[in-house]
């Protein structure tokens, strides 16, 4: 039997449901594997239960808040119990977008026109957008969520009174950018190697939470993204160097928009999906990596001090 393994997945974020069923396919990765598994709700007082396990090491299949922001990696590190995936800063960084793309931009990796929102004025935030210069149509997201939830293209300025209201009420910041058409291209790093890129096509508007959730959905993936040989290698030089200016360790998944010959960095999930319909095991099953073998991969690559 090889080393015993606790799983955390659900936890308080709105990923919740999409942890479970990462966690779920993990569980039976490791279980074929060999390894001794448990899981755990990363919920109320988790820790008191995660002790009692005396896991070798965590694997963390957690999702938005309070999973991939640096809080539970900031736990793990205080037990000193091994876990996957990036470290607290790294984790902190990537979760938070107007940080992260303030490092992306101090790397000279291109992301959307962009300002964060803090004011609960939406006269302000209008203000500001015409002193920003930033044309219709406009993106406004929180800061600090995954999966796209609470994103919103605004075609116009009644739209944006409207989704902006839904938005204040639950976030204190939000990102405001300039709309980026063209492909989406999203790339999977692995340790220190880009695995490769896919490219999505929704049919719904963009690659919103149910385009990336729901087969009904019915988003298209073309694996290899349809790119020149030279454009494809460029954007998994970017995703890499996305990874590494954010300290990041373990797998990760960087969200381009391809327009105009030039790459617009979205932003980097340190956390990926791991279900049936997640791009990153996708891409490593192109490259020759099965599911079971991802997974144990992310557990041997498991430590703390990360």
């Amino acid at each position: 039997m090889k080393q015993s393994v606790t799983i955390l997945m659900g936890g308080i974020s709105g990923e919740r449901k999409i942890s479970f069923l990462s966690g779920k396919a993990c569980l039976r990765a490791l279980k074929k594997k060999g390894y001794k598994v448990s899981v755990l709700d990363a919920k109320g007082f988790f820790t008191t239960q995660l002790k009692k396990n005396k896991p070798k090491m965590v694997f963390n299949a957690l999702h938005g808040q309070y999973g991939e922001d640096g809080y539970v990696q900031s736990i793990l590190e205080y037990l000193k119990i091994p876990y996957t995936h990036s470290g607290v800063v790294a984790s902190s960084l990537a979760m938070d977008k107007e940080l992260s793309r303030r490092i992306f931009t101090k790397n000279h990796l291109l992301v959307p026109k962009y300002f964060c929102f803090k004011k609960n004025n939406v006269t302000d935030l209008e203000k500001k957008i015409k002193i920003k210069k930033i044309k219709f149509p406009i993106v406004i997201k929180p800061t600090n969520e995954g999966s796209s939830l609470g994103v919103y293209i605004c075609e116009n300025s009644k739209q944006l009174r409207e989704n902006f209201k839904k938005l204040i009420n639950q976030y204190n910041r939000i990102l405001v950018e300039k709309y980026i058409p063209g492909q989406e291209i999203q790339v999977a790093v692995m340790g220190k190697s880009a695995l490769g890129a896919i490219e999505l096509v929704p049919k719904r508007k963009f690659y919103d939470y149910k385009a990336k959730y729901s087969e009904e959905a019915q988003t298209k993936h073309i694996m290899p993204a349809r790119l020149s040989i030279k454009k494809y290698k460029e954007v998994l030089i970017l995703a890499k160097r996305a990874h590494q200016a954010l300290g990041c360790r373990g797998i990760t998944r960087s969200d381009f928009k391809f327009f105009k010959n030039k790459f617009y960095l979205l932003e980097t999930n340190t956390q990926p999906g791991m279900t049936k319909l997640s791009l990153v095991p996708e891409i490593a099953k192109f490259k020759g990596i099965s599911f079971d073998d991802l997974v144990e991969w992310i557990v041997k690559d498991a430590s703390y001090n990360r």
